[in-house]
């Protein structure tokens, strides 16, 4: 972010932030009008640290503050708990929303280099739970609370995922009614669950030159228009040109429908809108949505998304944008570097030489030439 950081580890990392943009957004916001000590630009460098080592509280980030290397990068000799606690309430999250969609924008030139076909685009949620004593406001049963982070993540390759859109509820709120904020690029393919079935939006989406696969829900009624060949000893079963729903509630569109067995065995029906790809490549495709559940699985276990710093809105919503801009930071160094290395190991190294020269951390996951 500035010549005094990017000479280490930790600066090569944050580099890919945009300061002017950061500024701008600052001073629309005036987030800094009346600040002296912890700049929007200080606490953003502070809370990444916090995502990257996993931080449990911000007395234990205060604490690390003790650091010289730290205190060097944040441009901070100290901060106190209380400090970071009202920062993290008073920043406005589109700040932090601004700043991950530009990095959404780096890591699309890479993909442009990368894919061929239409990009796939796998939608999902997640329902992070939370203490009803603590957070009244996100309460969504009797005895739980909650908020869902709805996603939109585009698969590159088996190794290389990000996430691209991202909206956040309560949890309360169904995952259908999402479809139509996360679903608006006629130029990919979309991959959602059975939570997301709608005759009406299908219809609607086949008719707006939309593309997707989802799976079908077990009890809906189909009626078969024709049907077509399938490879022996495929694990597609069958392959059909259908209507969905009953006579009184259908898509008036036509789909094809497939009937696969999964790794486990499974029997899974999907429905598409493409008749234009081979009855495997749709259910390789389909397969590909598990890539969203791994991603999920990964935030919860190797950023701070768990366990918050601050009970209000506010706070809850920047840690989850500090949490997918980590991960486009861990993308994009991957990207850059073509390193063939998985995001997990270069993170662990990143941590290592967090305060080393950059060149030292780069060395270890770039691609061996072969003499």
């Amino acid at each position: 972010m500035d010549k005094h950081t990017i000479k280490n580890a930790f600066g090569k990392w944050i580099a890919p932030i945009n300061c002017k943009k950061l500024f701008e957004q600052v001073t629309n916001y005036k987030q800094d009008t009346y600040t002296k000590k912890l700049t929007t630009e200080a606490y953003l460098k502070v809370m990444l640290y916090a995502q990257l080592h996993e931080t449990e509280g911000l007395q234990a980030l205060s604490d690390a503050l003790l650091d010289a290397d730290f205190q060097k990068a944040a441009g901070l000799k100290s901060i106190s708990s209380s400090q970071l606690s009202r920062k993290n309430n008073e920043i406005d999250p589109s700040i932090l929303a601004t700043l991950f969609l530009d990095l959404v924008y780096q890591i699309k030139s890479y993909e442009n280099k990368a894919m061929k076909g239409l990009p796939l685009k796998i939608i999902d949620s997640s329902t992070l739970p939370l203490n009803l004593t603590r957070y009244k406001w996100a309460k969504f049963r009797k005895t739980k609370a909650g908020v869902k982070l709805h996603l939109r993540l585009v698969f590159m390759d088996k190794d290389t995922v990000y996430p691209e859109k991202a909206t956040i509820t309560s949890a309360k709120e169904h995952d259908r009614n999402q479809l139509e904020v996360l679903v608006d690029d006629q130029e990919a393919m979309y991959v959602f669950d059975r939570g997301y079935m709608d005759y009406e939006r299908f219809d609607r989406m086949t008719d707006d030159g939309y593309f997707f696969v989802s799976r079908l829900k077990k009890n809906s009624v189909t009626r078969e228009v024709c049907a077509f060949s399938v490879p022996p000893e495929s694990s597609v079963l069958s392959d059909q040109m259908v209507y969905i729903g009953s006579i009184q509630k259908r898509c008036e569109n036509v789909f094809r429908l497939l009937e696969v067995i999964d790794t486990k065995g499974n029997r899974l029906r999907l429905i598409t809108n493409r008749f234009d790809l081979e009855p495997e490549e749709i259910s390789n495709i389909y397969r590909s949505r598990w890539a969203i559940e791994l991603f999920f699985k990964w935030l919860k276990q190797h950023v701070k998304i768990k366990h918050f710093y601050g009970m209000s809105e506010t706070a809850l919503q920047n840690q989850i944008y500090l949490a997918l801009i980590t991960f486009c930071l861990h993308v994009l160094i991957q990207l850059e570097s073509q390193s063939d290395k998985k995001l997990l190991r270069i993170v662990r190294w990143l941590k290592a030489a967090l305060w080393k020269p950059a060149y030292l951390w780069l060395r270890r996951f770039e691609k061996k030439t072969v003499p």
